[in-house]
């Protein structure tokens, strides 16, 4: 095994890569253009003309298989030439963890899961599968069958789906963190992994105290490792001065208003929608770096922003949501 340490030039080529991609990404604009097409089959003639899949035609079914595969797709590509997998892992983990959720979910439930299991993940789906059912999850790496073995248990003497849920949570969180400190490259993409922690910890502080759930609750959903603690906070009712004192020297300042209002019972749609902004907001500093991890992590980052923004846009259309009911909830592109 070579100890040659990766640095930024390790990563001239893709970089170059990616950063000639960015003129092709969706923007704000061309998203505009989409929706203000003459329905679905020309708003995804639009989209096709960029080098997307030709949806046309197209169910909601079929447009979720087709983004799938342009995502499975990337991963494989970036995954051969990146000289740290771990930058693609930083993606791919949240579908491995996906497909944990739902099978443990699934088994709650009594119901198969296997139509909403994703190939975007580091393990197959029906690895996983065979490993639950069997009992056995020696063959599964990482952490993630100790973790799906743990909930397993978790369910069956509790019947608890959400504390499951809040185990998986933060086995993920934590592996992310893990991989984020293999990458010897960069210091980004361990604050970028803490920055999605202090995104999910503000999103579970503001919908706890819409439930009216107590301190423990609370105690038990937040995520360890983000740059926020509510050490002290989530002793008792966070107010929404402490929320947004928390959060004031972050990302997510404007966000944490909105959720301190979105407490008392306002809105979370522009929530959501803020906390999102935030980390897109985080990223811009991955935009602006010439070569490194960060160029992998934004694009990656956009990529999945941009998949996520056309899904919305073309099963909304299908589905007869008004153009500006669309826009509402379109979140900021990388570009």
């Amino acid at each position: 095994m070579s100890d040659k340490k990766i640095t930024d030039r390790d990563y001239l080529f893709v970089s170059a890569m990616l950063k000639a991609r960015e003129a092709a990404m969706l923007d704000r604009d061309k998203l505009e253009q989409m929706l203000s097409a003459a329905g679905f089959d020309e708003s995804a003639k639009l989209l096709a003309e960029g080098g997307w899949p030709d949806m046309t035609g197209q169910s909601s079914a079929g447009v979720d298989a087709l983004l799938s595969r342009r995502r499975e797709e990337l991963f494989n590509e970036l995954e051969r030439v990146v000289p740290e997998k771990q930058t693609v892992g930083l993606f791919r983990l949240k579908y491995d963890y996906h497909n944990a959720k739902a099978i443990v979910k699934g088994e709650g439930a009594g119901v198969s899961a296997e139509h909403i299991l994703s190939r975007a993940g580091q393990v197959s789906p029906e690895k996983l599968l065979s490993a639950f059912q069997e009992d056995d999850f020696r063959f599964v790496p990482g952490a993630l069958g100790g973790a799906m073995a743990e909930a397993k248990g978790l369910l069956a003497r509790t019947d608890n789906p959400q504390a499951a849920d809040f185990l998986l949570d933060k086995a993920y969180f934590a592996e992310l963190l893990r991989l984020a400190g293999e990458i010897e490259s960069s210091a980004f993409p361990a604050a970028y992994v803490r920055t999605l922690i202090d995104g999910a910890n503000l999103r579970t502080c503001v919908r706890c105290q819409r439930m009216g759930k107590d301190p423990e609750f609370l105690q038990g959903a937040l995520i360890p490792g983000g740059g926020v603690s509510y050490a002290q906070a989530a002793r008792g009712t966070v107010t929404q001065e402490e929320l947004a004192g928390l959060y004031e020297s972050t990302p997510f300042r404007q966000a944490a208003a909105l959720g301190a209002e979105a407490m008392e019972g306002g809105p979370m749609t522009e929530f959501e929608r803020a906390c999102d902004n935030a980390v897109n907001s985080f990223l811009d500093a991955a935009r602006r770096s010439g070569f490194g991890a960060e160029v992998v992590i934004g694009y990656l980052a956009a990529e999945e922003n941009n998949i996520t923004a056309v899904r919305m846009v073309l099963t909304g259309l299908l589905s007869g949501l008004s153009p500006q009911r669309l826009r509402e909830r379109l979140r900021d592109t990388y570009v």
